[in-house]
């Protein structure tokens, strides 16, 4: 009889584990509070509680109770999965703004907002500079008299092309990049990374540079520098206070008049059917292994999926975990005993609050990295230099190309005889639909496959002699280039 698991949300999340969970033979129920998507789910349905049964500790079964309609109903699972993701409770920071309860104008957070008809001609303040942020001061610009856009630590902006025009995460995300990144200084490669994002616009002339002492962070968005450069949005310092009708800044301004403030303050998550201690204990990322299950339960059948900032797609990186969740409940997979994570964890813990050690858990995780990681739990993780004798030209593509899901279904468990062919063939399919005027005879200069595929070979081959040396080597090798960089660069920065 197919174990049945429970999946709390119907986003990316729950229909990437509804299918994981199909593909391993298990008997997914999906439950979604919302009614956007139609199809076989529970919808219009609220998790009221999931408890552990009285014999978890021998069979790892839950007690979920929900609520359709007023109606209440109890059903017991074999595992659970929660796909509630991030952005579950708006945050909406009102005390931290004096007087913002004497503003006569609208107030609303960037979850309320949907389209832009109905902010014509008003003026309109943005508070908060993340992708939400950038992306509702870019669209109301186009109809609003004046947006104004509040950052109180700037940000770096990129572009969704990159060099030549191809996509930014095609160009970036790849294996030889992430293998520069431990041998090089992170000053030197922070620095030429600044350079070149600067080379696209200035980002101080624009009022977007990071404020000192603060961590750099990035958004994506193509059109924020041309609204900057053409006026129809101002960059302004954080907000200072409120009064009736306008906003005073942090460095004096005040800009009058103002209609409408929408907060892109972010999200806050959290786990209201859960019984303490679980319920705290899932919110603090330290407490779950690998991101994905909490160090407290006896038995493992319980998921969080999704709950990850992640430096690249989280479409990829929520569907890798499911596929390892549902192999781990079906004892296929294995993890370290819990009262030995529990202990490491909080002794981890113990560090940060004493500030022996960093707190990491709200950095963004490397995307390569951590996919590796839990590629490596289910067994599907490709091995380059093994790739290399069996495939040169896979293995070059694995390494120097884009790292795309594709790579992850190569070998192991979910392996797809296609992945090959869809590595090998992922630039024609990504440049194809924008090839809808070919010139005839037009000359080209030589192209950059001709070259890779002329120096390939012994790039490679030098390459995986280098990933294959110890990690002792490539340590050695940093703390002499860092060294050698730091007076170079601090002269750099002086001059």
């Amino acid at each position: 009889m197919a174990k049945k698991v429970a999946v709390i949300g119907a986003g990316v999340s729950g229909i990437s584990s509804i299918k994981c969970c199909v593909d391993e033979d298990l008997e997914p129920t999906c439950f979604e509070r919302s009614d956007d998507i139609g199809g076989l789910w529970k919808f219009t349905t609220t998790v009221c509680s999931i408890t552990k049964r009285p014999d978890f500790s021998e069979t790892g079964q839950w007690d979920v109770v929900t609520e359709t309609e007023g109606k209440q109903n109890r059903a017991v699972f074999d595992a659970v999965m929660v796909c509630t993701g991030h952005f579950l409770n708006p945050h909406l920071p009102l005390e931290a703004f004096p007087g913002i309860h004497k503003f006569k104008g609208q107030i609303l957070h960037s979850q309320e907002y949907k389209i832009p008809e109905g902010f014509q001609g008003k003026r309109i303040l943005v508070i908060g500079l993340g992708n939400t942020g950038g992306d509702i001061a870019v669209e109301l610009s186009r109809t609003a008299a004046q947006v104004l856009l509040s950052t109180r630590t700037g940000t770096w902006v990129l572009g969704r092309s990159a060099d030549w025009g191809y996509p930014f995460n095609m160009m970036v995300i790849r294996r030889y990049y992430s293998f520069i990144a431990q041998v090089l200084p992170s000053r030197f490669l922070n620095w030429i990374q600044e350079r070149k994002l600067n080379k696209r616009f200035n980002h101080e002339d624009y009022g977007l540079s990071i404020t000192k002492g603060k961590t750099a962070k990035f958004i994506v968005n193509d059109e924020l520098p041309n609204c900057i450069l053409c006026g129809t949005i101002t960059v302004k310092t954080s907000v200072m206070e409120f009064t009736e009708t306008s906003a005073v800044f942090e460095d004096g301004t005040v800009e009058e008049n103002i209609d409408v403030v929408i907060f892109t303050t972010g999200y806050t998550f959290s786990f209201p059917f859960f019984e303490e201690p679980l319920k705290s204990l899932c919110t603090k990322k330290i407490f779950l292994y690998k991101n994905v299950f909490p160090l407290n339960l006896e038995r493992a059948t319980l998921a969080i999926i999704g709950l990850l900032s992640l430096k690249g797609s989280i479409l990829s990186a929520t569907e890798l975990q499911a596929r390892w969740a549902t192999r781990v409940f079906k004892g296929l997979c294995k993890i370290p005993p819990s009262q030995k994570l529990m202990m490491e964890a909080t002794e981890k813990e113990q560090l940060i609050k004493r500030g022996v050690i960093k707190d990491t858990n709200k950095d963004k995780l490397d995307y390569i990295a951590y996919m590796d990681d839990i590629a490596a739990c289910i067994g599907t993780k490709p091995s380059i230099p093994l790739l290399f004798l069996k495939d040169p030209r896979l293995a070059w593509e694995v390494f120097f190309g884009p790292c795309t899901p594709y790579q992850y279904r190569l070998v192991g468990p979910g392996k797809w005889d296609g992945a090959r062919k869809a590595i090998l063939t992922q630039w024609d399919r990504t440049l194809k639909p924008l090839k809808t005027r070919i010139v005839p005879d037009s000359s080209k200069p030589a192209s950059m496959s001709h070259y890779l595929k002329a120096w390939g070979a012994p790039v490679l081959l030098a390459s995986l002699l280098l990933i294959c040396k110890s990690s002792l080597f490539l340590k050695l090798v940093r703390d002499k280039l860092q060294d050698r960089m730091s007076p170079y660069l601090v002269s750099l920065w002086r001059g």
